[in-house]
This record gives structure tokens, C-alpha cells and sequence, in this order.
């Protein structure tokens, strides 16, 4: 009996130290989760009083999530998500990899380029982008004029051109995000123990092999979190978009076609949500957000399947 007033005292202590944790995760996530999944369903029609417009939404079922998967824009952003994501996830992957490899060989002054590296990944995205939108500008711009130095010619600039304005913004993103994939990656590779490097050199292993062989195998668990997170942050991804890839016509250029619809060429699946919600249609755009879970949920599970680390 006196261990089971220990263990409740014990619990009852526990709980009021998550106390507060859980109440701003119950105000400020659980309950918004759970009101957006309630909207999902519902609509304001056009004579609906828009001072209380979630007091005047009507049920319309499945309708928003009907009318989202026979949208050809929403099926265009996905698209454009899903190069996005392969242009980022991967070269984020390499990049942060090859740059904790690099320095953690013992190079004189290492920690300074540490933080260099890792600096930009603490900078404003939005602010990051305005950079890069001077320094990409055509004529006058740093990079374009450095092409222009290499008789490279791009019409509209590297932004103005359908062709290349999503691995441009995906490039500086990748760029901009590099030190935390260092970080991570480096702080997985001191763990591995000094000893199984040597054995592989005495075995006779090459740079490779010890790459293919030993860093990636042990690095897994790392490359299982950034895939992961990375693809969140392509399928949320909108302030890359919106600093980029604004135009006097609309969010999201260069602008085509797509079937009979004008689509922009950068328009990925966050900044078509955020132009849903601007123009009021809630209940739509919380549909959308919702699918989106679904699709990082799946997306989520086959990485587990695939990459999740044998014990």
C-alpha cells in the first residue's frame, strides 16, 4: 500500500509539471486541429454575414474535399510540391552530409566554419529570399550577370523563366538550410566509434567503402528524420515562394498553362492554401490542409518501412 501512494504521489507530480505544456498544446494546437477538421466540412455561402463568418457556415459533407480533387490547380501544386521536394530533400541530404564530413577532420580553424556554415539557417527565409531576388534580378543582378560573364543567357532571369524558377528557389532554400543538416549529421558521426574506421582501414577500405559501408548505415537515423521533415517543409512551404515569386500578376510565376487554366509554375501546395484562405474559403482550405496530412502521414510511413534502422 505505501508503494502505491509513492507511485501515485509520483504521477501526480508528473502530471502537474506537464501541466502547462498540455494546456497550450490543448488551446493552441488540439483544439485548432480539431475546429479545422469540424470547418473542413462546412461552407460560407455568399450571403453569409462575414463579421461572424464561422457562425454562418452551413454543412456541406464531403463537398471541399470533392471539389479540391477535381481541381486541376490543387492537382498542379502537388505537382510542383513533389519537384520541389526532389529538388530539396535530396541536395539537403548530400549537402549537410558532405559538409559534416569535411569538417570533422581535424582542419585548422573547423569551428569557424562550423558556424559560418550554419549561420544562414538562423536568418529570417523571407529576408533570405529578398537577397536572393537582387542577387538573381536579370541585367543587373550578381548571379545573372556572372552568367552573362559565361555567355549563359536565360530568358526573364533565373526566376522569370518557368523552367527554372522551382530549382532556383528550391536551391536557395537548400542552401540557406545546409548548417542544420551539418549539424545533425555531424553530431552522428562523432558518435561512431574511432575504432570500427580503423578496423575498416586495416581491412583495407577505401574512402568510399567506409562512406557506402559504415558513415551511411549508421547516419541512417538522421536521413529518416531530415527525408521527414523535409518533406513537411515542402508540402507547408510558402515564404520561399512568396519572396521569390511574386509578380504584378499573382503569387507563384512565371505563370502557363495547364490544361485551359493559367498555373503558376512555382505554386506549391502551402502558397495555393494561403491563396484558398485569403480569398475566404475556409472550409475548403482547412480540407486542403487536412489532405495534406495524409499525404506527409503516407509519405512518413513508406520512409519508416524503408529506412527505419534494423535492431
Amino acid at each position: 500500500m505505501k508503494f502505491d501512494k509513492v507511485k501515485l504521489r509520483e504521477s501526480v507530480v508528473s502530471y502537474l509539471f506537464l501541466a502547462p505544456f498540455l494546456t497550450v498544446f490543448v488551446v493552441f494546437l488540439g483544439y485548432p486541429a480539431l475546429y479545422s477538421l469540424y470547418i473542413s466540412f462546412r461552407t460560407a455561402p455568399f450571403s453569409a454575414d462575414w463579421y461572424n463568418v464561422f457562425g454562418s457556415m452551413q454543412y456541406v459533407g464531403l463537398a471541399n474535399y470533392r471539389e479540391l480533387l477535381a481541381d486541376n490547380r490543387f492537382w498542379w501544386s502537388l505537382f510542383c510540391t513533389f519537384i520541389y521536394g526532389l529538388v530539396t530533400i535530396p541536395s539537403s541530404i548530400a549537402l549537410g552530409l558532405g559538409l559534416a564530413i569535411l569538417l570533422n577532420n581535424k582542419l585548422k580553424g573547423r569551428n569557424f566554419f562550423r558556424t559560418v556554415f550554419y549561420l544562414p539557417n538562423v536568418l529570417d527565409l523571407y529576408v533570405v529570399g529578398t537577397i536572393w531576388v537582387l542577387m538573381l534580378s536579370p541585367n543587373y543582378g550578381l548571379v545573372d550577370v556572372l552568367l552573362s560573364k559565361l555567355h549563359i543567357h536565360i530568358s526573364g532571369g533565373l526566376l522569370g523563366n518557368p523552367w527554372t524558377a522551382l530549382p532556383t528557389i528550391g536551391l536557395v532554400v537548400v542552401l540557406k538550410g545546409a548548417g542544420f543538416g551539418m549539424i545533425l549529421f555531424l553530431s552522428a558521426i562523432q558518435n561512431i566509434p574511432e575504432s570500427v574506421y580503423e578496423a575498416a582501414e586495416i581491412d583495407g577500405a577505401t574512402a568510399w567503402q567506409k562512406l557506402r559501408y559504415i558513415t551511411i548505415p549508421l547516419v541512417k537515423p538522421v536521413i529518416l528524420f531530415m527525408i521527414i521533415t523535409g518533406t513537411m517543409n515542402a508540402l507547408n512551404a510558402f515564404t520561399e515562394v512568396y519572396a521569390m515569386a511574386s509578380t504584378k500578376y499573382g503569387y507563384g510565376g512565371p505563370f502557363i498553362k495547364f490544361g485551359n487554366e493559367s498555373v503558376g509554375a512555382t505554386s506549391l501546395s502551402g502558397l495555393y492554401l494561403y491563396l484558398i484562405f485569403e480569398r475566404g474559403e475556409y472550409g475548403k482550405a482547412a480540407a486542403f490542409s487536412y489532405l495534406l496530412m495524409i499525404f506527409a502521414l503516407i509519405i512518413s510511413f513508406i520512409n519508416q518501412r524503408f529506412l527505419r534502422t534494423e535492431k
